[in-house]
């Protein structure tokens, strides 16, 4: 009998970018990340194909690492279009409201057109794109431990009528009420 793995955490969580040397350059400056670890390869050692790159490997602390492939040989860089903009994106955490203004304003300061602070009941977020079109969030948590159980609570009965509806189900409209009183 096979079991699924005891997973301890994400290792790191790769993406592609157009220029390495700059990816690095604006994760240090605006995100604040340790740049860690880099390999350049070329042949895929996974593989054994030939295509030359690039891994870059960023520090966002807590052991969490943002990996990048600079691939000079392939084509451009694309997006999914028939994916909104808004969707795929990677999530930082930061612990206080202060924090999230002072990057807000870190981030402003770089010449990044920024939206939010964006209240989404249990936590307040902005945005903003890196240099390779990647969108970018940073949260801060402000939720309470009951507003947390009470989600994790109706999580399924929320999934489980959305995969009958397709409709926003009505389980956390307390949430949304919370978000629309704080503006």
């Amino acid at each position: 009998m096979t079991s699924a793995p005891n997973l301890s955490g994400i290792h790191h969580v790769a993406y592609r970018c157009k220029d390495a040397k700059e990816t690095t350059e604006f994760y240090q400056r605006v995100m604040g990340m340790n740049f860690d670890v880099a390999f350049a390869e070329n042949e895929v050692p996974s593989t054994g194909e030939y295509d030359p790159y690039m891994h870059i490997f960023l520090d966002a602390g807590g052991g969490n690492i943002l990996a990048f492939f600079e691939l000079p040989e392939q084509p451009d860089m694309g997006k999914d279009p028939n994916t909104p903009t808004w969707v795929q994106h990677i999530a930082f955490k930061v612990n206080t409201l202060d924090e999230l203004l002072a990057a807000k304003a870190n981030a402003e300061a770089e010449g990044l057109e920024v939206l939010g602070p964006t209240h989404h009941g249990i936590f307040k977020s902005i945005y903003f794109f890196d240099p390779n079109g990647h969108r970018l969030e940073i949260a801060c948590d402000i939720g309470t431990d009951e507003e947390m159980k009470e989600l994790r609570r109706v999580a399924p009965e929320m999934l489980e009528e959305w995969s009958r509806t397709k409709k926003a189900p009505q389980h956390a409209a307390w949430l949304h009420e919370k978000a629309r009183d704080e503006h």
